[in-house]
């Protein structure tokens, strides 16, 4: 769900907040142990997975591809969870298709806080069913607990409909900018990781927990430059709560969250800043995002490769800027990264429109070819080619590990 308006531009700006001069380096033995180098500010959970049983544990997982996944009714997070809006049976219904049409065995799945705070206990019930539904279909979920893409400003109820010609024009962040600098709200925040968490911290059918989306994403679409004065220091320190409290809840599953900016992540890069410092150093498996060209996607596998931990790519696929199932999905299987592509049935979020749809809407026209999505509504594949490719690369053997 990357961000970019103009992809050259958008990067080039964010690089220059995410790569502050003087950044610490972290050397690889540190990271590889779970430990941030002695002058760092932030000290991770002696819990973190080591690389071995990171690796033990990948080993016993299929190769991961699926989608990030909500059913094309729902414009958000709260569209998909509420009560009032719930639709297992447009769940199943795509679910099904995923499997079928495409070979997918796991989706990327966002959640909301204000969900745990409206009910807990009927949030919970729909996250089983939801769960249920999955398995069902041979489907594991990764969810997502906090994101800081999109609209700042969520609110329960009926959620607006989408902007026409829009991208993701109902996408909220989790928490809100004003819970967010809130620190009155952090025993929320707590009793929401806890509690999810420590709900299906045993269950097989949740294959890993991603804490935080795009942590340090100035907002994203219209609402760049929007951010309070204290958001990114409250991520800073909230981050590694939120890890150490999934792990207090006993998560038996990894936990991680995704680098997606910056010029270099490797072990020895000198433009880590201080929230990819504590992403790589807390994640018991490697994520990332990557929306770009091939030799791109290659060369951030290289990065990440010598943390010696399994590579998952959370989000990819944006066609029109160079990242499609023909030419990603092959390197992907051949590398043994697991992959989670955006999107998959067009629906109420219109990511089949680009990014720059937030300044330049899609109303007169479609754009000419679809950015995310893989399936209409009515099911049919947005390419047929791309479903074959899909089941061709989810059947082949399990490659051995780089």
């Amino acid at each position: 769900m990357h961000p970019s308006l103009l992809p050259s531009l958008a990067i080039g700006t964010v690089l220059l907040m995410a790569a502050p001069v003087g950044a610490q380096t972290i050397a690889f033995s540190d990271l590889a142990e779970g430990r941030l180098a002695a002058s760092g500010p932030v000290r991770p959970q002696s819990r973190v997975w080591t690389p071995e049983r990171a690796a033990a544990w990948y080993a016993d997982q299929p190769f991961l591809v699926g989608a990030n996944f909500q059913p094309s009714s729902a414009i958000n997070q709260l569209d998909m969870f509420q009560a009032e809006t719930f639709d297992p049976e447009t769940i199943d219904r795509e679910l099904g298709w995923a499997k079928t049409k495409f070979g997918m065995n796991t989706m990327r799945v966002y959640l909301h806080d204000m969900l745990w705070a409206q009910d807990p206990q009927g949030f919970l019930n729909r996250l089983d069913q939801y769960l249920t539904i999955a398995d069902r279909h041979g489907i594991s979920t990764m969810f997502v607990l906090f994101d800081s893409v999109w609209d700042p400003d969520s609110a329960l109820g009926p959620q607006r409909p989408p902007i026409p010609g829009v991208h993701n024009s109902g996408w909220l962040q989790t928490p809100t900018r004003d819970d967010l600098v809130d620190r009155s709200k952090d025993a929320h925040f707590e009793a929401y990781v806890k509690g999810v968490v420590g709900r299906f911290a045993d269950d097989r059918r949740v294959v890993v927990w991603d804490i935080w989306n795009e942590p340090d994403n100035p907002g994203g679409g219209s609402y760049n430059g929007e951010q309070l004065e204290d958001e990114q220091k409250r991520i800073v320190e909230l981050l590694p709560k939120a890890f150490a409290w999934a792990r207090e809840a006993g998560a038996t599953q990894p936990l991680t969250s995704g680098v997606w900016i910056g010029p270099d992540w490797s072990p020895s890069s000198r433009t880590l800043s201080r929230l990819q410092r504590i992403q790589l150093a807390e994640s018991d498996v490697i994520t990332f995002h990557n929306y770009e060209w091939p030799e791109s996607f290659e060369a951030r596998i290289a990065q990440l490769r010598p943390y010696g931990r399994p590579i998952i790519n959370t989000e990819w696929m944006a066609r029109g800027n160079g990242s499609t199932v023909d030419t990603i999905l092959p390197i992907a299987r051949r590398e043994n990264v697991g992959m989670y592509n955006w999107g998959l049935v067009d629906g109420e979020s219109q990511t089949r429109m680009p990014w720059d749809s937030w300044e330049r809407p899609y109303t007169l026209q479609e754009p000419t070819i679809w950015f995310h999505d893989l399936m209409r509504r009515d099911g049919t594949p947005y390419r047929q080619r791309e479903a074959d490719v899909f089941r061709q690369t989810t059947a082949q053997p399990m490659p051995t590990q780089p």
